[in-house]
């Protein structure tokens, strides 16, 4: 089983500003997001005994979140840079909305991230996660949390479900919510509501 949660809001998201491999700080709803989901977490890992790890990509955000539920669980979070976000080359820092009047062939696609120039691709991003989950393992005994990014977990998920492309970008990336990862099946479980 694979726990996988997404950081709380950031300031940059809140902005819509590209973050890719750049810091930048979870909001106070961001903060209370990462609470509510090591809680929800705790509350999982609680009705499944066993040999529990937690990892977590090493940007701030990640690590950030990756604490609180650290926090809740008991468990000391490990750092492994395959949970990256993907690196977004010199859109790193700038607004959607700038990038897009700037590339219009970037806006509305769901390879927006992709694309831009000096970043990495699909197949590498892919490539870690998919690096990562066979590294785990096997289920049963796999019993891991996951704290990483919106891109990054949604190609572990197409990863892991054996999505083609274009579903695999389409996902939904909530910061309020974690998904299971459980023999072959992937479930999403809402945290309380916080505001």
């Amino acid at each position: 089983m694979i726990l996988l949660v997404r950081h709380g809001e950031t300031f940059w998201n809140r902005e819509r500003r590209i973050q890719g491999h750049t810091e930048s700080a979870l909001t106070p709803l961001g903060e209370r997001q990462a609470a509510a989901m090591a809680r929800l977490v705790a509350d999982l890992v609680r009705r499944e005994p066993g040999d529990w790890s937690l990892v977590c990509s090493p940007i701030g955000r990640a690590r950030q979140t990756a604490d609180a539920v650290a926090e809740a669980t008991g468990l000391e979070p490990d750092v492994d840079h395959r949970l990256s976000e993907i690196f977004c080359g010199e859109w790193e820092g700038h607004l959607w909305a700038d990038i897009s009047l700037r590339y219009p062939e970037a806006a509305g696609t769901g390879d927006q991230f992709f694309l831009a120039p000096g970043g990495e691709t699909y197949e590498d991003v892919m490539g870690r996660a998919s690096d990562w989950l066979s590294s785990l393992p096997a289920e049963p005994e796999r019993k891991v949390i996951a704290v990483s990014h919106g891109v990054w977990g949604r190609l572990l998920r197409g990863a892991y479900a054996g999505l083609d492309r274009a579903t695999t970008v389409a996902q939904h990336v909530p910061q309020d919510a974690i998904f299971r990862l459980q023999n072959g099946q992937i479930d999403r479980f809402d945290c309380e509501p916080v505001e």
